[in-house]
């Protein structure tokens, strides 16, 4: 089953680790290292079985792949999973045993911080392993550059479809406030959009909407809200058979990983006259944040190269229209050029 697995998604690498001592069961998926070496976050999660585990850092780590190569960096994809109940495996014992499991990958897998792992767990790992970022001593968290992305990313849609280049009046839904969410919120405000909040926190939607002069909506009525811009920034998997009949907007721009149930919805939306800007692609500024951690520079300096995403989707949009495709395959196509271009480089290379 794994090596079908790994032939499917040609992943280069999938190492399975275990401690006996401290019960680590972890998974590290590289699926390519082309650009350069592959990063991800360490997802903690009880899984229902093996194969699920193995299936979301399969998935997750070849999703990373296209996320660097789309965001022009000199990373890979990978990812990794640490089997077991968080509240049970996410000890100091069973971290520095992942870290050292890390470490044996000699730099080949930097991870990072996702589910149920924060710059506390970061910083035990890096006691084993310099192959980390997101540990406290790093940059800042990276919400507020993800949401810079994002909202340049917003502009970029908006000139497409409605020919401006501000985003004066417009009507934006923004779907979820984490931190993500309340700080793209806030950028949109600011630059004169009517925003409309909504959460399954109540109190918290109530909150910001009374304090920054927002509208808020319940939950279920996210969909329906008539809007220019529809900003997903909580869960994934939220356009679906059920949901794209129902949205009432020209674009869907957001921060939310995975926001497709299924890639056949990328072309469902276009038939519904829907822009869609891939969420790999706008929601890059996180992985731009790390990166700056893992070679060098600072917050303010990831923050400036956020706003890069603009240009890079605002090309996208036009190769999709040129070639009557999704923006999500002109994305896709994107990001393979980049590694094809990168291989010759290295192929051209005299080898000793």
């Amino acid at each position: 089953m794994v090596f079908d697995s790994i032939g499917n998604r040609g992943h280069e690498q999938v190492s399975y680790f275990t401690d006996t001592e401290t019960g680590l069961r972890a998974i590290v998926a590289i699926h390519d290292t082309t650009l350069g070496p592959s990063l991800g976050g360490t997802r903690i999660l009880d899984y229902d079985s093996e194969a699920d585990a193995l299936e979301d850092v399969l998935r997750l780590s070849h999703a990373m792949t296209y996320k660097a190569a789309a965001a022009d960096l000199p990373l890979g994809g990978g990812k990794a999973v640490i089997l077991g109940d968080p509240d049970e495996v996410r000890t100091e014992a069973t971290l520095e045993a992942y870290g050292r499991a890390v470490d044996r990958l000699g730099g080949r897998y930097i991870t990072s911080v996702d589910i149920n792992s924060s710059a506390a767990e970061m910083d035990v790992v890096a006691r084993d392993t310099d192959h980390v970022v997101g540990a406290s001593d790093g940059l800042e968290n990276p919400s507020g550059v993800t949401a810079h992305g994002v909202f340049c990313g917003i502009r970029a849609c908006v000139d497409h479809v409605y020919g401006v280049d501000d985003l004066e009046g417009l009507d934006v839904v923004v779907q979820g406030l984490g931190k993500v969410g309340q700080s793209l919120a806030e950028e949109l405000l600011e630059a004169g959009a009517a925003v409309t909040v909504s959460d399954v926190d109540r109190e918290a939607t109530e909150a910001f909407a009374a304090e920054h002069g927002a509208n808020a909506i319940e939950p279920d009525a996210v969909y329906e809200q008539p809007c220019d811009v529809f900003a997903p920034c909580a869960v994934g998997g939220i356009l679906n058979d059920e949901t794209i009949p129902t949205l009432e907007c020209e674009i869907v721009a957001g921060a939310a990983n995975n926001v497709l149930a299924e890639r056949r919805h990328a072309e469902a939306l276009r038939e519904r006259g829907i822009l869609y800007a891939p969420d790999y692609v706008i929601n890059a500024g996180g992985l731009v944040t790390v990166a700056k951690d893992h070679f060098g520079g600072t917050y303010e300096e990831a923050y400036a190269e956020a706003e890069a995403i603009e240009g890079r989707l605002r090309g996208m949009i036009e190769r999709a229209d040129e070639e009557g495709t999704t923006v999500l395959e002109a994305a896709e196509a994107y990001a393979k050029e980049r590694i094809a271009g990168a291989d010759g480089e290295a192929q051209s290379v005299p080898r000793p």
